[in-house]
């Protein structure tokens, strides 16, 4: 996904095909954290499953409603912060 925003805020916010990408990539990986195991998702309880799994319901229910400042700060926010938490979880 970061791919996809190399070029900057500006770029992703007027370039609709790449929002669409992040989108989708979003809604793969939060649909994805409801199949992790309740006993995993207790073991590592720092990470916001709840919240990601939320967010496929947004994705999928108020598409439309999306406010791409708030879907920009998750992606570099967010998502760098995810990445590192999975990143430990799969070295143990």
């Amino acid at each position: 996904m970061q791919s996809y925003i190399i070029d900057g805020k500006e770029s992703f916010m007027i370039d609709t095909k790449t929002q669409d990408a992040v989108l989708r990539n979003l809604h793969t990986l939060s649909e994805s954290s409801m199949k992790i195991s309740p006993e995993l998702q207790i073991k590592y309880n720092d990470v916001a499953w709840r919240e990601i799994a939320a967010f496929r319901n947004v994705v999928v229910h108020d598409y439309l409603g999306l406010e791409l400042e708030q879907v920009w700060e998750i992606i570099v926010k967010d998502i760098p912060v995810l990445k590192e938490q999975i990143q430990i979880i799969t070295n143990r």
